[in-house]
């Protein structure tokens, strides 16, 4: 029984992914995700269903459009196979809980928000204001459903989202002051607001620390190989959400971690 769930969940994934793929492609262009249905960027021809199957539609199309042989992007059943490891992962973790449906949804948005981040370099405000305004929703059951510990409810909601936006205002407005130029946009600020709304504050300082310490290891060597300054750097959003995600994987036990070694 255990096993036809946990294969529940990761087709679930997938089937949630080829959606997450509708909004990447359809927000930041501002069309709407419900209507019309799928079709073809090359020749707009509608996309039948059993060429829409998550994952092995493009396995059996080799990658093509089936009516004008146009190349289907790697990212659709990356996203769909990455969506259906996070659902899958996730179930692992939390079991049959309310958390589960907390995290769904959180993963879910991070999924959404890094990829139109890594195009167009934007964070749409329906996702991460929307984001953030379920996450403080969700927060007020949460205590009352949650048999893990700590409990985490309204006010760890509250305050992460207040330390979480807070942070990055500063940090962007001090740079703003020093530099006389942009350094971190609002999208970025509204992210990590919405972090502190699943996650509170420690998630907060985790995902922000973390993403700091990954964007440097992974920019520093692409602007030095494409010849670019600091001014040039990666979009901030993937690796916030990468932060997020480890901590709601192993982030309690990795600062325990780190604290046993300073402490000892």
């Amino acid at each position: 029984m255990n096993v036809v769930v946990q294969i529940f969940f990761f087709l679930l994934g997938t089937v949630v992914g080829s959606f997450l793929n509708v909004c990447i492609y359809r927000l930041p262009r501002e069309k709407s995700i419900v209507r019309p249905p799928s079709a073809c960027p090359g020749c707009g021809k509608a996309i039948r269903f059993y060429d829409n199957i998550p994952i092995i539609s493009y396995i059996l199309l080799k990658g093509k459009c089936r009516y004008c042989g146009a190349k289907i992007s790697i990212r659709y059943p990356t996203v769909e196979l990455l969506t259906g490891i996070l659902y899958l992962t996730l179930f692992h973790k939390f079991g049959l809980t309310f958390e589960l449906v907390v995290f769904l949804l959180f993963a879910s948005l991070l999924i959404v928000i890094s990829f139109i981040d890594l195009d167009f370099k934007i964070i749409p405000d329906i996702l991460s204001i929307g984001g953030l305004v379920a996450g403080f929703v969700l927060a007020i059951p949460r205590p009352f459903l949650r048999y893990l510990y700590p409990k985490f409810g309204m006010l760890d909601s509250l305050y992460g989202i207040l330390v979480g936006g807070g942070i990055l205002f500063a940090i962007a407005w001090i740079y703003q002051l020093a530099t006389k130029r942009e350094g971190m946009g609002g999208g970025d600020i509204k992210l990590l607001g919405m972090i502190g709304a699943f996650c509170g504050i420690k998630g907060v300082v985790f995902s922000l620390v973390s993403a700091s310490f990954i964007g440097t290891l992974v920019g520093i060597p692409l602007m030095l190989a494409k010849g670019r300054d600091t001014k040039y750097a990666l979009p901030f959003g993937p690796f916030l959400s990468l932060g997020a995600l480890i901590y709601v994987y192993r982030g309690e036990s990795l600062v325990r971690s780190v604290l046993n070694i300073l402490l000892s």
